[in-house]
C-alpha cells in the first residue's frame, strides 16, 4: 500500500518554478515511491540498474533525444556527468518540472547538482514517516516506546518485517554499500562501532577528541565519518542558541538520529520494556520529539530554524524554536506525569530573555495548562506551531 507523503504540495509548487528537481533523503525513505506513484506520466530510470546506467553513459544525447520529456531518474549520483547534459538541455527547452532526480547520497549530490545546475534545480527531502503520516495513514501507535523502537521507514509499515530485522539489515546495507561508494572506508566493522558509539553519545553534548578515542581513530577521521553520517541522513548536529542572550554558552552541538528504530538497534533495544528502563531513556525521547519537529519544518516548509539553548552552568532549555521574530522555547520530558521540575529550564529562558513562556513536551496522553505553562502530549507537539509567527 501507498503511504501519502506530507511533501507532495511543496514538489509541486516546486515543479512550476524550476526546471529540476531533486528529491533527497535518506535510503529507503521512501523517495522512489513517492516520486511513481505522484508523477506516473514521468518515465522511470534507475542508475542503479547496471544495464540502464550503460545505455545513458554510452550516449546521454541519444538517451534525451529518444525518451519523453517528462522523467525521473534515479540515484543519479551513480553518473554525475549526466548533469552537465541535464543543464544543456533544460536550458534549450526552458520548460519547467519536467526532470525529476533522486538519490540517497547527498554528500555526492549536493555537490555535484549546486555545481552544474545552479539556478535551474530545487531540493526537496524526504524524511522517515512523521506522526502526522503515520497518524493519517492510521500506522501512528498509541504507546510511545512502541513507536520509538518502529520508527519512521515505510517498509516497516507495508511489509511483513521486524523492526530488529529490517534495522540489522539496514546497517548492513547503508555500511557495505553506502559507505563504500562515499567514501573508501577500508574497516567496515569500525565504522559500524563508531555508529555505535554515537548512538551512545545520543542528545549529548558532541566531542569528538572523546568519540574519537574511543573509536580508535583521529578526531579528523571521527569528524569525517561524522560528516559522512549527516550526508547520508542518518544524523544531524542540534547547533547550540547564541543569540541575544549575553550569557556565557556552550559551543558544542548536540547529536541526534533522524530515526528512533535505529537508534535503539544501534543501542541493542529491541523490547518495550527494557526501553522504558534503560538509562538512556530521556535522551532517547528527546531524539524522538527533536525529530519530528526537524520532519514537521521540512514536510510544511516553515520558517524556522532549531537550537537547544545552554550555558556553562548547565542551565539548559532541549529546544528554542526561532522563526526570526520569535524563539519559542521548548522542554522534551519522556515522563507520563507532570513534575515542576519540568518548567525550571523554561523558568530561566523567560528570565533572561523576557520571551514567549513556551511548551512543555511530555510522555503523557492529557494536555495540561499550569499558570503560563503548556504541557502537550507528545502526540500534540505539532501544537507548538501555532505560536510561531512566520510559518
Amino acid at each position: 500500500m501507498y503511504i501519502n507523503r506530507a511533501i507532495k504540495q511543496q514538489v509541486l509548487e516546486l515543479k512550476k518554478g524550476f526546471p529540476v528537481v531533486v528529491i533527497t533523503g535518506p535510503r529507503q525513505s521512501g523517495k522512489t515511491t513517492f516520486l511513481q506513484h505522484n508523477f506516473p506520466k514521468n518515465k522511470y530510470f534507475n542508475l542503479e540498474d547496471p544495464i540502464t546506467l550503460q545505455i545513458i553513459k554510452d550516449d546521454p544525447v541519444t538517451f534525451f533525444r529518444d525518451n519523453p520529456k517528462d522523467i525521473i531518474i534515479d540515484e543519479v549520483q551513480r553518473f554525475p556527468e549526466l548533469l552537465s547534459h541535464i543543464q544543456v538541455l533544460v536550458d534549450k527547452r526552458q520548460e519547467m518540472g519536467s526532470i525529476l532526480l533522486s538519490g540517497s547520497q547527498n554528500l555526492l549530490l549536493s555537490e555535484k547538482v549546486s555545481q552544474t545546475l545552479a539556478g535551474r534545480a530545487a531540493y526537496q527531502t524526504v524524511l522517515p514517516l512523521s506522526f502526522d503520516e503515520l497518524a493519517k495513514s492510521k500506522f501512528l501507535i498509541k504507546n510511545r516506546f512502541n513507536q520509538i523502537l518502529k520508527g519512521g521507514y515505510p517498509s516497516i509499515y507495508t511489509r511483513d518485517v521486524s523492526p530488529k530485522t529490517y534495522f540489522k539489515q539496514y546497517i548492513a546495507t547503508y555500511t557495505e554499500r553506502d559507505i563504500r561508494q562515499i567514501r573508501n572506508v577500508s574497516e567496515l566493522s569500525q565504522f559500524q562501532k563508531f555508529m555505535i558509539l554515537l548512538a551512545g553519545r545520543v542528545g549529548q553534548l558532541l566531542n569528538v577528541s572523546s568519540l574519537a578515542t574511543d573509536a580508535g581513530i583521529s578526531p579528523n577521521t571521527a569528524e569525517d565519518w561524522i560528516s559522512i553520517l549527516e550526508a547520508s541522513y542518518v544524523v544531524y548536529r542540534l547547533q547550540p542558541y547564541f543569540k541575544n542572550v549575553g550569557k556565557r554558552l556552550i559551543k558544542s552541538p548536540k547529536l541526534y538520529f533522524y530515526d528512533t528504530g535505529l537508534l535503539t538497534t544501534l543501542l541493542n533495544i529491541h523490547d518495550k520494556k527494557i526501553l522504558q528502563s534503560h538509562y538512556l531513556i530521556g535522551n532517547i525521547f528527546e531524539n524522538f520529539i527533536v525529530s519530528e519537529f526537524v520532519k514537521e519544518i521540512n514536510n510544511n516548509e516553515i520558517s524556522a530554524q532549531l537550537y537547544f539553548f545552554r550555558d556553562n552552568h548547565g542551565n539548559e532549555v532541549d529546544l528554542i524554536i526561532d522563526s526570526g521574530s520569535t524563539q519559542l522555547p521548548v522542554e522534551i520530558k519522556s515522563s507520563a506525569s507532570y513534575s515542576p521540575e519540568f518548567s525550571k529550564g523554561l523558568n530561566y529562558w523567560n528570565e533572561i530573555v523576557k520571551g514567549i513562556t513556551g511548551y512543555i513536551i511530555y510522555g503523557g496522553s492529557e494536555k495540561i495548562t499550569i499558570k503560563d505553562k503548556i504541557i502537550l502530549p507528545w502526540t500534540d507537539f505539532a501544537k507548538v506551531f501555532k505560536n510561531i509567527s512566520n510559518k
